[in-house]
């Protein structure tokens, strides 16, 4: 039993691997954040890719002179990740939402954490969960990228309709702003599927 069995947010993620590997690479990562990339810090900034998947971000951002961290708990989506960004520095871990043990508990800080199409897995309680737990890994001044996915839920996953201003009202409890909300349609062309890009921001002090 793979290790993504073990949380009911990834289910259906690792017997569809390779279909969804290819998917992800099917898009950039610049097609994908064009929204917020004026944003994003510049190199080098400590960077966490939360949900990793097939390491497409992760992949882009070391190429741009970034340390990185992919985080993602479906050990078939990690194994195609790094063989095919294997040119990347990226450090993979098996670590995931809710509560990101592996990280927290060796004090890692990061100055930008993407969170793409990773939120909307988490329940009402998984979600406060984990924003305690992402605010814990940001940096003074460090930047979360939060890409909201709604629309119809592909059979055998675990979504749940997530909007922006949950989003941030949850973040604001923790202390995180929203510096940035976009909506977008979806680059794949579902029907009935949309984004929303949203942006957080732990302040420099407190």
């Amino acid at each position: 039993m793979s290790d993504s069995n073990l949380l009911a947010s990834t289910a259906g993620y690792g017997e569809a691997a390779a279909e969804l590997v290819a998917q992800y690479e099917s898009v950039t990562f610049a097609e994908v954040h064009r929204d917020v990339l004026g944003l994003l810090p510049g190199p080098p900034a400590a960077v966490l890719d939360i949900g990793a998947g097939s390491g497409r971000d992760a992949a882009e951002l070391a190429r741009r002179g970034h340390p990185v961290v992919a985080a993602e708990p479906v050990a078939e989506l990690r194994a195609l990740g790094r063989e095919i960004h294997a040119d990347q520095p990226i450090e993979w871990v098996a670590d995931a939402l809710p509560e990101l043990p592996l990280l927290r508990a060796a004090g890692r800080r990061f100055e930008l954490v993407l969170l793409t199409a990773v939120w909307m897995h988490l329940d009402a309680a998984e979600r406060t969960t984990a924003m305690a737990a992402l605010t814990e890994l940001l940096a003074p001044g460090g930047l979360a990228a939060v890409k909201l996915r709604h629309g119809p839920v592909p059979p055998g996953r675990r979504m749940y309709d997530v909007s922006a201003a949950e989003t941030t009202a949850l973040a604001a409890r923790h202390g995180l702003a929203a510096v940035h909300l976009s909506e977008r349609p979806d680059p794949h062309h579902r029907p009935g599927v949309s984004w929303s890009d949203l942006v957080l921001r732990r302040p420099t002090a407190g």
